[in-house]
């Protein structure tokens, strides 16, 4: 083109002859000369590009076994806890543990101001004392005694009845055979009338004593001691409550007061933590938690410390958490040297259920199914064809780690997927297997050269 412009170079005489408006139509030819000769050679180049190819890596599915592994983030509670309060307010007499004090269960640890309380109940305990005595005399003394005279009384009547029974029975033989005066046969049946009322009198007697006096005796000597134990108890209760002592064994994280403060009723003056062992608490969605099995190990990982600790799940809870439909799990850590402290965050790993001779891919390969196609929210794969291209297989997803997913179908084990750089791809893509952009980035950075130790001399 440019050996064409100069061919039709004229000189300034030529240009002057053929006049202004043929100098422009001289221009305007050339120009659409020189455009439609760059629009053939630029048709001509985009016919001869070939179609580009994408680099991508690839596995081979392989048959393994396989275990969920499930992380979460927890913080480790005691596995006891006491948080002690008054059941009475007033002053702190003295303390007799410090914060950090390992405690055992039972042990005394604080007392309160009691003189008043001391006295109310050892003037309850004297009534209590001497109601015990009323009991006992009325059991054994007075109700037996009333009895025995109620009996003897009877029997001294019966005795009576029957001398004057056999006194008018004798003076009525006598009377008929006229060896006594009527009068000697009246009085003896006046006798034997007295004897049989007095006998009926100390009858009635015998079994009111019987069936109400001992009975009610009884009652109301039990009344009182009951009454007078119990006054007794709720002031000894009383004094018990100035007495704070710990229900747990473990160690005194929290001690608010001083000595001489006034402690609260139901506001905690000492607080006790069995750390013996720690729990650490997690919630993790159902379909994982459906995984798990008390027993089950785990490990913790502790802030600054080098090696994981061990963990066990001791709790699966048996229902949702209604804020969050999460379940709660249990895990208990060991703490016999209280090297792990309480409240310490976490990250739990659980070991979940375990497959064996699982169909095994990458879990890089895995893309997710967006929400606008066919199948959304599941997950599938580019699998290289025998064409050299990519197409979407769709799996379903067994048991999945971050470096390996079981795939449960939608898959073969003869079938090449695409790893990295498969992410975006369209259906039909031609591929190219090949190293990942980080290893030609090293390879550009040699210029092609060995690297050291990988061949070649190292001068």
């Amino acid at each position: 083109m440019l050996m064409t412009i100069r061919e039709l170079s004229l000189s300034p005489e030529a240009l002057r002859c053929i006049g202004r408006r043929g100098r422009y139509r001289l221009f305007f030819g050339l120009s659409m000369t020189l455009c439609v000769s760059l629009m053939m050679s630029g048709c001509h180049k985009t016919e001869e590009t070939p179609t580009p190819e994408v680099t991508v890596q690839a596995a081979t599915p392989k048959i393994g076994s396989i275990s969920a592994v499930i992380h979460a983030d927890a913080t480790l509670s005691p596995l006891a806890q006491a948080a002690i309060a008054p059941k009475i307010t007033a002053p702190v007499k003295k303390f007799l543990v410090q914060r950090g004090a390992h405690v055992k269960e039972g042990q005394l640890l604080a007392v309160l101001e009691n003189s008043d309380l001391s006295a109310a109940a050892l003037d309850n305990q004297g009534t209590y004392t001497a109601a015990q005595a009323t009991y006992e005399t009325t059991t054994k003394a007075t109700v037996p005694e009333d009895y025995a005279k109620a009996q003897l009384d009877l029997n001294q009547a019966k005795a009576n009845l029957d001398l004057n029974q056999t006194i008018v029975t004798s003076r009525t033989q006598l009377f008929a055979q006229g060896a006594i005066p009527g009068r000697d046969l009246d009085t003896a049946k006046a006798a034997l009338v007295q004897a049989q009322s007095a006998y009926d009198i100390a009858k009635q007697h015998l079994e009111a004593v019987q069936k109400t006096s001992n009975k009610a005796s009884l009652e109301s000597a039990k009344g009182q001691l009951e009454s007078a134990k119990g006054k007794y108890l709720g002031a000894q209760a009383q004094l018990n409550y100035t007495e704070i002592r710990s229900p747990i064994s473990g160690f005194v994280t929290d001690r608010p007061l001083f000595a001489g403060e006034t402690a609260a009723a139901g506001t905690p003056v000492i607080t006790v933590m069995d750390t013996s062992a720690l729990i650490a608490k997690v919630h993790i969605a159902q379909e994982l938690a459906q995984q798990l099995a008390t027993g089950g190990e785990g490990t913790v990982k502790i802030p600054g410390a080098d090696e994981d600790v061990p963990a066990k799940i001791t709790l699966i809870s048996p229902a949702l958490d209604a804020g969050s439909t999460t379940i709660e799990v249990w895990l208990r850590v060991e703490n016999p040297k209280n090297a792990l402290k309480a409240g310490t965050p976490v990250q739990v790993t659980i070991t979940g259920r375990s497959v064996s001779n699982a169909l095994l891919i990458p879990t890089v390969a895995l893309q997710a199914q967006t929400s606008g196609s066919e199948g959304a929210g599941g997950k599938f794969v580019m699998v290289i064809g025998s064409d050299g291209a990519v197409h979407k297989h769709v799996v379903t997803v067994g048991v999945q780690t971050a470096e390996q997913a079981q795939i449960l179908s939608g898959l073969s084990a003869k079938d090449m997927v695409a790893t990295t750089g498969a992410y975006g791809l369209d259906e039909g893509t031609k591929v190219k297997v090949g190293p990942a952009e980080d290893d030609k980035a090293s390879d550009e950075k040699t210029d092609g050269k060995p690297a050291p130790g990988k061949g070649g001399d190292d001068k």
